[in-house]
C-alpha cells in the first residue's frame, strides 16, 4: 500500500502542513464505493510518488477530522495544497477524472 494512514496525531504535519499536494481519501471499510475507489487510489498514489501525496482517513475512526471538513458522504475524495483544502469530489469517480484535478495542483 503506498498510501498514507492518517489520524489526529498526523493530520496536521502530513496533510496540511504538506510541501507537496496532497489527495485525502476519506473512506470507511463498510462503504461499498470506497471499496471500488480503493484500487485507483492506489494507482494515483503510485503513479505520482514524490510529486503528490495520497493519504486515507477512515471517517469511523477520524471523526473530528470527518466533522472538521464536513465530510457528510463517503468517498469524499480532497485535495490540498498551500496549507488548504482547495478541491472536493464526493462519490466514485474515474482514474481519468481524478488525474485531471491531480494534474491542475501541479
Amino acid at each position: 500500500m503506498s498510501e498514507l494512514i492518517i489520524n489526529e496525531k498526523n493530520f496536521q504535519s502530513e496533510v496540511i502542513d504538506s510541501a507537496i499536494p496532497v489527495v485525502a481519501d476519506f473512506w470507511a471499510p463498510w462503504c461499498g464505493p470506497c471499496k471500488m475507489i480503493a484500487p485507483v487510489i492506489e494507482e494515483l498514489a503510485v503513479e505520482y510518488a514524490g510529486r503528490v501525496k495520497v493519504v486515507k482517513i477512515n471517517t469511523d475512526e477520524n471523526m473530528p477530522i470527518s466533522g472538521q471538513f464536513q465530510i457528510t458522504s463517503i468517498p469524499t475524495i480532497m485535495f490540498f495544497k498551500d496549507k488548504k483544502a482547495v478541491q472536493r469530489i464526493v462519490g466514485f469517480k474515474s482514474k481519468a477524472e481524478l488525474k485531471k484535478v491531480i494534474d491542475g495542483l501541479l
